[in-house]
């Protein structure tokens, strides 16, 4: 257990051996995330942790939001390198935040949390626009606010918790192997174009990573489903977590703006409502991106 940004940033060589050797066990990165850590330094800031545990075959990376998540996560890789002598590490972000923890959904297992993608709470009922929102990690509580805000819009959102978005993308590329190989075959889809092919319009999703983490899924979203990736490039100043979360455009009220402007550019709201949003929150649209500054 180690600071996350101390691990795959600053050990990096030592976990690519730890692969080579065929090690096994759990790598937590605990305080994770680029916001969580207010007044610590920028030092202390992670964002960039799960883009480099991407990079690693045998590592198998997950940022859970929940601990009903984390506890299936662990018994997972238990079972995996105890009974079934897997020769593979897992890295497992966790967060010094507070948030209320709640219950397993109904119909959600252990096996659709490993899986890394699964249905957290449905839309809600009556409203003609529709978008998906996903999310891992501490950017389930900006997540589930903007759900809240974008249905007073009379926008319906169901949210997706995705702990395993490397684990999502590799099943993806699975996929996209196998028919390539078997082109006289019915094709397979991916994990992550099945599930979201459940739902209609724009999809975003939120970390508090590099926007790299979520954008491991966009090319694999169904086509008629545009995808948004926020998250956290830049380096940000040590300030309240509010403060970095509004720099780093990651908070309720810019992931609600960006599922109305991407309603609005697909033609099913008037751009005046994202306009609208923009106004009320505060948000400077001529700021320079996080990036820049």
């Amino acid at each position: 257990t180690f600071y996350s940004m101390f691990g795959f940033q600053r050990v990096g060589d030592l976990i690519w051996a730890a692969a080579d050797a065929r090690a096994r066990g759990f790598l937590v990165g605990a305080t994770a995330g680029r916001t969580t850590l207010a007044g610590e330094g920028l030092q202390h800031q992670d964002g960039q942790s799960h883009v480099l545990a991407s990079t690693v075959p045998v590592c198998r990376a997950y940022d859970p939001a929940f601990a009903f998540e984390l506890a299936a996560i662990v018994r997972d890789g238990l079972h995996a390198m105890v009974e079934r002598q897997e020769d593979a590490f897992w890295y497992l972000t966790v967060y010094n935040e507070g948030y209320p923890m709640p219950a397993q959904p109904e119909g959600v297992t252990d096996a659709d949390v490993v899986g890394g993608m699964y249905r957290f709470a449905d839309a809600p009922e009556g409203l003609e626009q529709q978008a998906s929102l996903l999310f891992s990690g501490a950017a389930w509580p900006a997540a589930a606010a903007a759900r809240t805000a974008l249905a007073a819009r009379g926008v319906g959102v169901d949210l997706w918790s995705v702990p395993g978005w490397k684990q999502v993308r590799e099943d993806a590329l699975r996929t996209e192997r196998w028919n390539r190989l078997h082109p006289t075959e019915a094709a397979r889809t991916p994990m992550v174009a099945r599930l979201l092919g459940e739902g209609r319009g724009p999809v975003v999703g939120v970390t508090d990573y590099q926007r790299a983490v979520a954008d491991q899924l966009a090319r694999f979203a169904p086509a008629d489903r545009p995808f948004t990736a926020l998250g956290t490039d830049g380096f940000g100043r040590s300030d309240t977590r509010e403060a970095l979360r509004r720099f780093f455009e990651t908070d309720a009220a810019h992931v609600e703006v960006a599922v109305l402007t991407a309603l609005a550019r697909s033609g099913g709201l008037d751009a005046s409502v994202a306009a609208a949003a923009i106004a009320e929150h505060g948000l400077d649209p001529d700021l320079a991106d996080p990036m820049d500054r």
